[in-house]
């Protein structure tokens, strides 16, 4: 037994990306090898992941500056017009005593999204270097990445449902701001990076080493 392959690579048993179905890869076959139930090409690990996820949280955080230094929406209310950011908004909010709902737009706008770029860069980085360090925390890491991704849109909602619902003719408008834009493009960026990503390139550091 103790010549067993170990994990399903060394076994010659890859998972199809599409339906999830384990498939045993011929040998010589690899380059070549698709699904037999749905058709699509097989891979042991998802092509170009880390190149792809690289570029994709590059250009989140390119887009996350002026997503937060941007107006995200702008109010006209009786003939004045008002601008805010996202920090401005959770500045009024504090002001106004909704510190709770401060807190929501803090932790969603705000703190969410910089903690999703910070966790892509760090398994990124842990992945290149073939990091042994504890393979089982960064894949909770990862999937905390996935789950929390979706919360981000919370502003958009917000300033969305706004835009469409505060329409009072010369009383007061809501128009949404370039802000708006960049801070959605950090949200679609970041969860396609989460997406591109592949967690299986954490074990595999590992499993070279007990070769």
């Amino acid at each position: 037994m103790s010549g067993a392959p170990r994990t399903g690579r060394a076994a010659s048993c890859w998972t199809c990306h599409d339906c999830r179905l384990l498939c045993r890869v011929p040998a010589g076959a690899a380059h070549a090898a698709r699904c037999p139930r749905c058709g699509a090409p097989l891979h042991a690990r998802k092509p170009g992941s880390l190149e792809r996820t690289w570029a994709l949280v590059i250009a989140a955080a390119l887009c996350y500056l002026p997503a937060n230094l941007l107006p995200i929406m702008t109010v006209t209310s009786l003939g004045k017009a008002q601008s805010d950011t996202i920090m401005s908004g959770v500045v009024y909010l504090l002001h106004h005593g909704m510190w709770p709902l401060a807190l929501v737009v803090f932790v969603a706008s705000i703190f969410v999204p910089i903690l999703k770029l910070v966790i892509l860069v760090f398994l990124l980085v842990s992945v290149r270097r073939r990091s042994r360090w504890r393979p089982a925390e960064r894949t909770r890491l990862y999937r905390v990445t996935e789950a929390i991704g979706r919360w981000s849109m919370v502003d958009i909602f917000v300033v969305t449902i706004l835009v469409a619902l505060v329409r009072l003719g010369a009383l007061a408008t809501i128009e949404a701001r370039s802000g708006a834009v960049f801070f959605g493009a950090v949200v679609v960026l970041t969860m396609i990076a989460a997406e591109s990503f592949d967690p299986r390139l954490i074990w595999d550091g590992c499993e070279e080493a007990e070769a």
